[in-house]
């Protein structure tokens, strides 16, 4: 134990120095956990938003529920929280706009609700996933890949309907 805070306290002071030394500024935050204790495993929410984030990039496929194939919106919503035990979601963005789950207010959103948007039809048609900070990800339209695009748009504000909980946030 000893040994460790002698190490991390000479790389402070090394980059302190560094920092005098070239007239920089520099903001440390260290996180040290005892050997017994293990961080907490990521809430569900948090596991979600990891997956999404790996599909970026990802090719509009209509029908498409993988990377390897591709995603259309509701597809993508399928893939990314897949991996969550006793949810069952329905396949399209109109019946999951339909979910009997908690309702969101647009000001109260949190990473991981359900974003859904009225684009071609008098029903909802597009639904994305929350990121928070007012970023969501989706699969847009054929043409496009997986992306990121912000609530506060003029376009999505405009097509923007509900907001829907699927995961309990803890």
């Amino acid at each position: 134990m000893g040994l460790n805070h002698f190490f991390i306290s000479l790389c402070l002071a090394g980059a302190v120095l560094l920092g005098i030394c070239t007239d920089a500024s520099a903001t440390f935050r260290i996180q040290t956990f005892p050997a017994s204790s293990r961080p907490a495993e990521l809430a569900p929410a948090h596991k979600v938003i990891d997956r999404a984030l790996t599909t970026l990039g990802t090719p509009y496929r209509w029908g498409g529920t993988s990377p390897r194939q591709g995603f259309d919106c509701s597809g993508l919503v399928q893939y990314v929280f897949k991996p969550l035990d006793d949810l069952d979601l329905p396949r399209t963005s109109r019946a999951l706009s339909r979910l009997d789950v908690p309702s969101v207010k647009r000001a109260d959103l949190q990473p991981g609700d359900l974003l859904f948007f009225k684009i071609r039809q008098r029903a909802v048609d597009h639904v994305a996933i929350y990121l928070g900070e007012g970023r969501f990800i989706h699969a847009p339209r054929r043409g496009t890949k997986v992306r990121i695009d912000r609530l506060n748009n003029s376009y999505w504000a405009r097509h923007f309907q509900l907001a829907k909980r699927v995961v309990p946030q803890v």
